[in-house]
Order: structure tokens, then sequence, then C-alpha cells
């Protein structure tokens, strides 16, 4: 499928989708932080894909409907969405946001993660995205007006710069006690070790118990900075060599002038 060329020029044209649902907290903030920015169009799941990765329907018929602020409702998984909204429901699309997932998606996560399945969809198909997520530490509540806030300086910053194709950008946002100054962004590489694998089995049933927390932590990647209080910002190439021009290492401090 031929798309038309990204102009950093002209106003976006975004569609935001999620994983989480389309009457997520998370979506709502990343609509929030979207809409200084371009026009904005909801094309959503109708319930939680978490962890569907890059899964799609094709043997099934996909029902939409209308949401009771214009959304478009989808019965169907995140890559799902991207492919109809190119196809059908928002033929003018210039730029896919998908999140702001409750929870992290770093290093491995990004494999299996449906948030970031969404952006990679709209890339094969010609078009720039960013995946955006939030990630969450024990025992704290999640302050989504603040992760909006953090996020509408990420996407300042990165609709600036050139978009090439064949790049994604995954962001995650810390979870530090509130009330504390807004976090450097840092452009940095994907970890790649493995998540914690361990499963209480009972039976012949085997349960997931990962501790997400304690995973390991390469100094300078993803996990290392977005643990640290940092929003983490990542450059993945689809055909995953590095990319040398992806800005790594460099850090903008927080605030409406990044």
């Amino acid at each position: 499928m031929k798309r038309r060329a990204m102009r950093n020029e002209t106003t976006p044209n975004f569609v935001l989708t999620n994983d989480d649902g389309w009457d997520a907290p998370g979506l709502v903030a990343l609509r929030e932080a979207a809409l200084p920015l371009g026009a904005c169009r909801v094309v959503a799941p109708s319930g939680p894909y978490s962890g569907c990765g890059h899964r799609v329907t094709t043997h099934e018929p996909i029902a939409v409907r209308v949401g009771p602020a214009g959304e478009q409702i989808v019965d169907g998984t995140p890559a799902d969405c991207v492919r109809l909204a190119l196809h059908h429901l928002a033929s003018d699309v210039t730029w896919f946001l998908s999140g702001i997932n409750s929870g992290g998606n770093l290093g491995a996560d990004v494999y299996h993660s449906g948030t970031v399945a969404a952006v990679r969809e709209g890339v094969i198909n010609g078009l720039p995205g960013i995946a955006i997520s939030q990630y969450i530490a024990r025992g704290r509540p999640l302050d989504w007006p603040r992760a909006s806030r953090w996020t509408a300086q990420v996407l300042r910053v990165l609709l600036k710069r050139r978009w090439e194709p064949g790049t994604y950008w995954n962001v995650n946002l810390p979870h530090p006690e509130p009330g504390g100054p807004d976090p450097a962004i840092v452009f940095c590489p994907l970890d790649p070790s493995p998540l914690p694998l361990r499963y209480q089995v009972t039976g012949n049933v085997a349960t997931y118990s990962g501790d997400y927390q304690t995973r390991a932590r390469r100094p300078s990647s993803d996990v290392d900075v977005c643990f640290g209080g940092r929003i983490s910002v990542t450059l993945i190439r689809l055909d995953g060599a590095p990319h040398e021009e992806s800005g790594h290492g460099l850090v903008f401090d927080g605030g409406e002038g990044s």
C-alpha cells in the first residue's frame, strides 16, 4: 500500500489507539496531550488487549461502532484498529499515537505489547507512530494529568524531528513520587535483557509470576532510564538494525520548552 509522504510542517492528523480499550483513562490523557498539536480521531479496541502483540484478525468479521464522543470502537486488536483506520475509518491519517498504556513497555516488552504493535503496523504501511506507556511503581497511584503533561512535552520534541520510514518511537514515562520536578527526556537504546521467567505451577496449571520491577537493567538503556526516574525515548527500526542517528544519549530537560 503506497502512503503519502509525511510533512512535518503540516498540522498532523492523529489517529489515537491503545490496547487498554477505548474508554481507558490513558487514552483520554493521550488525547488531551495531542489535541493542541493536531486533529485527533480515536480508533480503539472495544476492550482490553494487553499483551496481544501484533495479532490481527483475518478470518472473522470485525464489528465497528461509534462511541458517545465519536470514537470508532473496534471489536479487534490494536493492529486491527490501525489497519481499519488506514483502509476505511481514517484514510487521511498522518500519524499514529498509541497509549498511554497503563504499565511500562520497555525492552523485550515491545515484542508482545499491543500498544507498540499498533504503531508498528502503521509504520509497516508507511506512516510514523509513537507508542507511549506509563510505568507503574508499586504502591503509587497513577497521575494521568501528569502523564498527559509529560506526553505533550515528548510529542513536541518528536514531532519536530524528521521521520525516517521504517522506524517508530517507543516512549516510557517514569513513576516517581508526587511533587517533584518534571523528568528529563532521554534518548536511549532498547534493553535486550529477558524478562524474569518464573511460574507458579500447580498440577498441570502454570501461572506467570515474574517480578517486573526486578528485571535486568543494562546501564543507560530504556529500562535503566525509566526505572531511574526519567522519560525513556527509543527509536526502533522494523529491520532490527541499530540506528546511528537516533539521538541515543541526548537528554532534554523536562518542561514546556522541551
